[in-house]
């Protein structure tokens, strides 16, 4: 069992297993933010990318069981010959609440890869609103008012995006970094 994955790799799972175009847009949103979180915080920016990118490899696959979303994730990784510890737990954590799971998200890095993967959601829906329906020019607080608003993409897990401030980055910052990073690959998803 590989306890390393890079880039090329990831690239080649991840167009194995994900077909759905909103999925492919949701985890390159992730990635991107992810890595930007990565180099905020000074850590391995291809790890934290790649785990932002297959975290929600299992979608096409488990057919709306959200019983199933995470673990089956992990399963198909090592299905494919790795075994990430670190990259596991927070796929799994990352769905905490979900169905039963039992995870829970402990660590600094399972923490910002919930709060990544859900900023997508509110920054998306945005965009989708905004007249241009182009990411460029979106500010941190109209994201912030959006965040505010239950209503406005409900199914986005607003706590898991507010904990991010246990991590020792302020909110406002961290929608920046995620707007930036979401802006910085908008001609690969469509924003």
């Amino acid at each position: 069992m590989k306890t390393e994955i890079n880039n090329n790799e990831a690239r080649q799972i991840w167009n194995k297993y994900l077909k759905t175009q909103y999925l492919k847009f949701h985890t390159l949103e992730s990635e991107a933010i992810m890595r930007k979180l990565a180099k905020h915080f000074g850590e391995d920016e291809d790890f934290w990318g790649i785990t932002g990118l297959l975290h929600d490899l299992d979608m096409d696959i488990i057919n709306g069981d959200y019983s199933l979303h995470g673990n089956k994730t992990v399963d198909l990784l090592k299905e494919e010959g790795y075994d990430i510890p670190e990259m596991f737990k927070a796929i799994i954590s990352h769905t905490e609440g979900v169905s039963g799971n039992e995870a829970k998200r402990e660590t600094d890095f399972e923490i910002i890869l919930s709060a990544a993967e859900n900023i997508t959601g509110i920054i998306s829906a945005y965009v989708a609103i905004r007249p241009d329906k182009k990411i460029a020019g979106t500010k941190v607080k109209s994201i912030k008012k959006k965040l505010k608003s239950k209503a406005f993409a409900a199914s986005v897990n607003r706590e898991f995006i507010y904990d991010i401030e246990k991590t020792g980055i302020e909110l406002d910052t961290f929608l920046q970094i995620s707007i930036d990073a979401m802006n910085e690959i908008a001609d690969q998803i469509g924003l």
